[in-house]
């Protein structure tokens, strides 16, 4: 079966289940979950209004906009930031990208009142509501992801917690808050086919990185785990869980049970080298307990990267959710926010500098409220051309198919990237500098090949007046044949344009080694 139609919208149609390795829709077929995360809408995250350490997370931002705009300001400004940052708009834009899932990260506050007992916000339940009406219309499956538990599952900025530490696992107001909300969801959700499942805590458990540990609560985690998931099941049968493990969803620890028939194995990968090492502890893991497997949230990185990972992923079917849909002045998601004229005043009030006036803070907030509009935002389509392997996009030679190669090396890189391929992978004498925090300088490496040598790769959606372009290497002086499907298309030498190709739903490019030895730094789809 071709992957593209697992990852397709068409898919989607009655409740999800997990059914062996495999999720399944209503109908029984299978499906790979494809999609982006709404990061900062019901959950806001510092570094995606590009502040400082006073406003990294949710509750830090509220008091910085009462500080800077006044407290009726401020009342008025929230309601209006979650009206504009997600809208039906985005949605069904996701949905002409061809997606079929949305995971809706969501913090605690906007659905309960932060006081004693248990007292719902209806107003958030709305935009919960909303949103799912959207998801219908659209054809597109939401996960409703629980990013902030009360007193925090995490540890860190990412889960509004008070103190950098989980306290939802300490606390008994919390866990009870928690259990109950959960409870909640289950029962206002049950007959809503469009959630695609309930993700129960997002990256529970930080590393113990010299702050408070917190790594010894991973029991705790698990009771959790038990209790959350009994009061699901109390109101809803139907819903497929998501448990995720600790040290941001990257120890599989936690999975030492079978919590639930139907669930499946949620992991993030960030700053990883993109070949099949990336996911292969988690699919021994899916082997041992049978069952599916989402890489629930991933991204932060080049579209090259991208078009490394996921592809992969949905070859060895794993699904992907990449984060995130959009974020303040960036070229890795597909829309960018534009900043706001002197936007540089609020950031440096975050991190202690001068406080503007309350006219100036009022007049950014009121622009930026403009700027989050879709319509307003920047597109940056080679991101999504690059999660899809669509034209638009290009990939790294080193990039090659998961066993779509044949070459004669029997040594690896340092790194182990590749490990065992048989392709020789030239390295530079030392590493660059770090770009970026995620950077694992996965790029730094060129594809060698030699006369009787290929490497393949597969690409998506080719249409009329698509083309492949090889570029090669500073100093190359080889040559090499393109094929497409078996047909060949013409030697390449450096400095050549590109090939034209024929119109197919999946399509695989081999380029084979010819005279003498070529260099080659990546593969352009257009």
């Amino acid at each position: 079966m071709n992957t593209n139609e697992k990852l397709s919208q068409a898919r989607v149609s009655g409740f999800l289940r997990a059914k062996g390795r495999e999720i399944v829709n209503g109908k029984g077929e299978p499906l790979l979950l494809s999609g982006w995360g709404l990061g900062n809408w019901l959950l806001c995250e510092g570094y995606m209004w590009r502040a400082g350490p006073r406003g990294d997370r949710p509750r830090k931002l509220e008091q910085v906009v009462r500080e800077l705009a006044g407290g009726r300001y401020a009342e008025a400004f929230w309601p209006r930031f979650r009206e504009n940052y997600i809208r039906r708009e985005d949605i069904l834009r996701m949905a002409e990208l061809g997606y079929n899932s949305v995971r809706v990260p969501i913090g605690w506050r906007v659905l309960m009142e932060d006081e004693p007992g248990l007292r719902w916000r209806e107003e958030g339940f709305r935009l919960l509501d909303r949103l799912l009406d959207w998801c219908q219309e659209a054809g597109i499956y939401a996960f409703l992801d629980l990013h902030g538990a009360p007193g925090g599952q995490t540890g860190t900025n990412i889960d509004d917690c008070v103190d950098d530490f989980p306290r939802l696992f300490t606390d008994r107001d919390s866990w009870d808050k928690a259990v109950a909300l959960w409870g909640e969801l289950a029962r206002r959700y049950k007959d809503r086919w469009i959630v695609g499942g309930y993700d129960l805590l997002n990256e529970p458990l930080r590393p113990d990185d010299g702050r408070r540990p917190c790594q010894y609560l991973l029991p705790r985690l698990r009771d959790f785990y038990i209790e959350a998931i009994a009061e699901i099941r109390r109101h809803d049968q139907k819903h497929m869980l998501s448990i995720e493990g600790g040290s941001w969803a990257t120890d599989p620890s936690v999975f030492c049970m079978d919590y639930d028939s139907n669930m499946v194995l949620h992991f993030h990968r960030y700053a990883v080298m993109p070949d099949i090492g990336a996911y292969r502890e988690f699919l021994e893991l899916s082997e041992r307990w049978d069952k599916p497997l989402w890489l629930g949230e991933s991204g932060e990185n080049t579209p090259e990267w991208f078009a490394a990972l996921y592809p992969l992923g949905a070859k060895l079917g794993v699904g992907y959710n990449v984060w995130p849909w959009k974020k303040m002045d960036c070229e890795n998601s597909p829309y960018s926010v534009n900043m706001p004229k002197g936007w540089e005043k609020f950031t440096a009030y975050t991190s202690g500098g001068e406080r503007p006036s309350y006219e100036e803070a009022q007049a950014l907030l009121d622009e930026y409220l403009e700027n989050i509009l879709i319509e307003n935002c920047l597109e940056r389509p080679r991101v999504s051309a690059s999660v899809r392997r669509e034209p638009g996009c290009s990939v790294r030679a080193t990039d090659f198919d998961e066993g779509g190669c044949l070459g004669f090396c029997r040594t690896d890189v340092v790194s182990g990237y590749r490990r065992g391929s048989g392709m020789k992978l030239l390295e530079p004498e030392s590493l660059p500098e770090k770009r970026f925090g995620f950077d694992c300088r996965w790029d730094v490496f060129k594809l060698s090949l030699s006369p009787g040598e290929y490497a393949e790769y597969t690409f998506f959606a080719a249409k009329e007046g698509s083309s492949v372009a090889v570029e090669f290497g500073k100093g190359s002086d080889g040559q090499v044949e393109v094929f497409q499907d078996g047909r060949s298309l013409g030697t390449v030498s450096p400095g050549d344009g590109p090939l034209q190709l024929l119109p197919a739903a999946e399509t695989v490019i081999r380029v084979a080694g010819g005279f003498g030895e070529s260099l080659l730094e990546r593969i352009i789809f257009e």
